[in-house]
């Protein structure tokens, strides 16, 4: 039976690594299966996986990341986009040493995972794609696209602000990660149909009742992927995480949602 509790095994390796121009922060917990974790915008490797990565790490080798301009990685003189996120997971697994691991990414996060599948798919052994958005259209808040217009960091959450702050303690640092994260979704563009279609692994595409993206989007995604599996639960934006944006005290999600998430990654490493 799945608990959940603080003990795991220790961390085993961890630190920076030079990917494509980038001091790329990762730490690794536990043995088994590799599994990366690809945290949202706007957040570090704790805010969106510090109350599941314990549980996670009984049974895999976690790869947990911080992209570029977030949390401990720095910034470097280029924008953010998926695609480019995407290689820098696929150039972080050359660095140690990984042929394949499964993806496992949530908001933002989810996006890089489609692009690792869609870029990298040697790479791939199965992929997790929470609250993901593929399409303009997919999302279901008015004014969500013209807010990046004129986006100012009072609007973010303060628990990812501090978040950041925890862990790099650097004022402009955050305002960098706020800018590059708003000029990524203001750019954003839909991965096309036939991108999808193309995704040979396992993809378990998760969505909440009430998520940035509408449930009908994620249905349509996970019609469009040829080894598709959904799962709609309800909640909101990363509450079945227990991200930091949406903490709630004794959240009964993450103990009902995790085990049919362990249940695809134990069937994506069996193959």
């Amino acid at each position: 039976m799945l608990g959940f509790t603080s003990e795991t095994n220790a961390q085993s390796a961890g630190g920076y690594a030079p990917v494509n121009g980038l001091q790329m922060y990762y730490e690794i917990w536990g043995t088994g299966a590799p599994l990366v974790l690809i945290h949202g915008g706007g957040s570090t490797l704790e805010s969106t996986y510090g109350k599941v990565l314990p549980v996670l790490a009984q049974k895999y080798k976690v790869i947990a990341v911080e992209m570029q301009a977030h949390g401990r990685t720095k910034d470097r003189d280029r924008p953010l986009s998926f695609e480019q996120d995407a290689d820098d997971i696929a150039a972080l697994l050359d660095h140690l040493h990984i042929p394949k691991a499964a993806i496992f990414g949530f908001s933002n996060g989810a996006t890089t995972a489609l692009q690792v599948a869609i870029r990298h798919p040697e790479k791939v052994t199965g992929v997790v794609l929470a609250s993901i958005l593929t399409k303009r259209s997919g999302v279901g808040i008015p004014g969500f696209w013209e807010g990046f217009k004129q986006a100012h960091i009072e609007v973010m959450p303060q628990a990812l602000k501090d978040a950041y702050l925890k862990v790099s303690p650097d004022p402009e640092g955050l305002q960098t990660m706020f800018e590059r994260d708003v000029q990524r979704m203001d750019n954003f563009k839909d991965i096309p149909d036939e991108a999808i279609r193309g995704v040979a692994a396992p993809a378990l595409v998760i969505n909440s009742e009430h998520d940035v993206a509408t449930p009908e989007h994620s249905v349509e995604l996970y019609r469009l992927l040829p080894q598709g599996r959904l799962i709609l639960i309800p909640g909101n934006h990363g509450e079945w995480l227990d991200a930091a944006e949406s903490h709630k005290e004794n959240n009964p999600l993450p103990a009902l949602v995790l085990p049919m998430v362990e249940d695809f990654l134990d069937g994506v490493a069996s193959h």
